[in-house]
């Protein structure tokens, strides 16, 4: 038997003993790559939902923002018509003043004029 292979020699057992580890190296193999691939699925999936959840979040502030910027223009609305109010405040408070200046001389003359009453008075013979 000289065209044999050692193998071919040996007979079938050796030969089913070694197919059969490489074939539950195989299966084993293929297990860890799925289980691999598997994990790797799952980490995908979760940082999907991730973002799908930080998407979400930030449509909110947007939406938020897109709120204050309404409230913002309608204070500002109000603002200007409050304008012509503090204009008119404005005024008025210098009309006071005006006034007060006004009072405050004619004060000043009243007293000017009771000293003079009060020194014809003392001067007139009782």
């Amino acid at each position: 038997m000289e065209g044999e292979s050692p193998w071919q020699r040996r007979g079938g057992t050796e030969r089913d003993k070694l197919a059969d580890s490489l074939e539950r190296l195989l299966t084993d193999v293929s297990a860890m790559v799925k289980g691999d691939l598997q994990g790797t699925n799952n980490q995908l999936l979760l940082l999907e939902k991730m973002n799908d959840m930080v998407a979400k979040e930030y449509s909110g502030y947007g939406d938020v923002a897109s709120g204050l910027r309404v409230f913002v223009e309608q204070l500002n609305e109000k603002s200007r018509s409050f304008d012509d109010y503090v204009s008119q405040i404005d005024a008025i408070d210098q009309q006071v003043k005006d006034f007060e200046a006004v009072v405050s001389m004619l004060d000043n003359y009243v007293a000017q004029l009771e000293k003079k009453v009060q020194s014809v008075c003392h001067s007139l013979p009782s």
